[in-house]
């Protein structure tokens, strides 16, 4: 028997207020099921939604209209609080433009995550250097986040979404700052991860790292117009 989608969307709509007192529509009616396990890619061009999509299903923002179900639960209505719960335990991000703390220490950078969950101390150390060794950056421990090359400050953002050992990573164009040789080495690191049971959705307007997942969901204006799955 199927089991449930880990996350499901039924008629997301997503507005924003203009100030002639009309709005922007930036999603209509998108409805959506991610299984646990897949490795998918958003794509679209500049406007597309894919960005807005991206921070509906990482609880970083609220539809404005449709249902959002984690883990079969109903959480449209969650207070923020509930909602940055959800962020903190379930969702690991890895952004473009990394958003670590350059003249911080790769091993805090790390550990930032598990001191919102109070997380004690023995456990931390333990998972962090676990992590680092994961993602082949233990020896960089105790460098700054400024003093590392763009791949090794990416792999520091990978270790970082991974720490709280969430549901779902979330990349939004992870590569976007590395040079091809980089991203094809980082996007063949997530395709591990996602082979060893990491739920992976990545926003990406490049067919080449799109490539590396095993489904395609296509946005223009809103709208989801194509979602392929490799055979």
């Amino acid at each position: 028997m199927r089991k449930p989608p880990l996350i499901e969307l039924k008629n997301i709509i997503k507005r924003y207020p203009l100030e002639n007192g009309e709005y922007y529509q930036a999603l209509s009616g998108i409805n959506l099921k991610v299984q646990s396990g897949e490795f998918v890619a958003i794509m679209g061009p500049s406007g597309s939604g894919k960005s807005t999509l991206m921070h509906i299903l990482g609880v970083l923002d609220v539809a404005t209209g449709g249902k959002y179900f984690f883990k079969e639960k109903d959480i449209t209505a969650n207070t923020s609080d509930q909602l940055a719960d959800i962020r903190n335990k379930e969702i690991g991000f890895i952004f473009q433009t990394f958003n670590l703390l350059p003249r911080t220490t790769v091993y805090k950078n790390v550990e930032r995550p598990m001191l919102y969950a109070k997380i004690l101390p023995e456990e931390r150390d333990k998972r962090v250097m676990d992590i680092l060794k994961l993602v082949g950056i233990d020896d960089k421990a105790n460098s700054l986040s400024n003093k590392i090359s763009g791949g090794q400050i990416q792999r520091v953002a990978i270790a970082r979404a991974l720490i709280m050992n969430p549901s779902i990573i979330l990349a939004d164009e992870p590569t976007g700052n590395l040079d091809t040789a980089t991203s094809h080495e980082i996007m063949n690191f997530l395709k591990e991860l996602n082979k060893n049971g990491h739920t992976i959705i990545l926003i990406t307007h490049e067919e080449d790292i799109a490539n590396f997942t095993k489904r395609k969901i296509r946005m223009i204006d809103g709208k989801i117009v194509s979602d392929t799955k490799k055979t």
